[in-house]
């Protein structure tokens, strides 16, 4: 009888633990995979293990095929550059900014290609630029078009993702591009840095990649979203606590390394293009608190560059510090 009972009991916890597996809701996050804390997060289960999800981490080239994919309801939590944003929030896609990824610097940047003869903004007319249309580093092209007084008309801008990029930079068939890591190390090999997104944010024109959740499940999920926010919150205190050992060899940089196919040895140096908030900082009037305005400001910049056809009165509704203050 003891063992019978034993047998019985070994069955209901087997049956047990397969039903749950069979129950977990699986939820696609998408990222950017560019190498920053937040990777550790994605290669660790602590985050299945404090929501029960079952978790797939899909990397999108650019912020417009985020949009989609969330317009679509296939992904439901993302990471989502600024001007993409405020291109979704214009469209009336029913997403939430709920907190900062990271605030971009020269992790964006211009790069020209060697022989191009481009040493600054003034000698981009006439030039062949390629970036990914709609992306932040777009926005931040633009920007610094505006601010030398160029006329989009005066450059050739040429839509690529990022794969293309370095593949038309090695074939020689543009002069410069606006592009992210770890494209943007790779031809610097053969190209000088003329500008980064830290320069053209003092000009006026802020980027940053922010993460979004879909209204209604944000709502339904307020509990994991804020464990998520919390394992977020922690990979980054790890590299903002010491980010001197954040070295090649240190199991962080490995890490990162594996996840995304970047060079070890350029991580390092990626990780220092980007501002990383911790989410007690990110509740305040100047970020999250600021958030609406921004986006508003990065929607009336698109417009008028001919990028969106209409501007909301309000973006508030499209931003919830409600998430980042329970995980601070």
């Amino acid at each position: 009888m003891k063992r019978s009972l034993t047998r019985l009991m070994a069955g209901v916890a087997t049956f047990a633990m397969f039903a749950g597996a069979a129950s977990a809701e699986k939820i696609i996050i998408g990222h950017f995979g560019n190498p920053t804390p937040m990777q550790l997060v994605a290669s660790s289960d602590a985050l299945q293990q404090e929501t029960g999800w079952e978790i797939e981490w899909r990397k999108f080239a650019a912020g417009t095929d985020v949009i989609a994919a969330m317009a679509s309801g296939d992904v439901v939590l993302s990471e989502l550059g600024s001007s993409p944003l405020a291109i979704a929030a214009s469209q009336g896609i029913d997403l939430q900014l709920i907190a900062f990824s990271d605030v971009i610097g020269k992790a964006e940047s211009l790069i020209a290609h060697n022989g191009s003869g481009i040493a600054g903004i003034a000698d981009l007319k006439g030039k062949r630029i390629a970036v990914p249309v709609g992306s932040t580093a777009h926005f931040s092209l633009m920007g610094a078009l505006q601010h030398e007084g160029i006329a989009e008309s005066d450059v050739t801008i040429m839509n690529m993702p990022p794969d293309q990029i370095a593949a038309a930079w090695e074939q020689g068939v543009i002069d410069a591009a606006w592009i992210w890591q770890p494209v943007q190390s790779e031809i610097l090999k053969t190209g000088t840095l003329i500008i980064g997104a830290d320069q053209t944010a003092e000009w006026g024109f802020p980027t940053f990649d922010g993460w979004v959740v879909d209204r209604e499940f944000g709502q339904a999920n307020k509990d994991k979203i804020v464990a998520f926010l919390k394992e977020i919150d922690k990979a980054n205190a790890s590299y903002l606590s010491d980010p001197a050992a954040w070295t090649v060899d240190s199991a962080e940089v490995q890490t990162l390394a594996a996840a995304t196919g970047a060079d070890p040895a350029q991580v390092p140096g990626i990780l220092e293009g980007f501002t990383f908030l911790p989410m007690a900082t990110q509740v305040s009037d100047t970020w999250l608190g600021g958030a609406a305005a921004t986006v508003k400001g990065t929607a009336e910049f698109l417009k008028a560059a001919g990028r969106i056809d209409t501007v909301g009165e309000d973006y508030s509704g499209f931003v919830n510090a409600e998430f980042a203050e329970a995980a601070k």
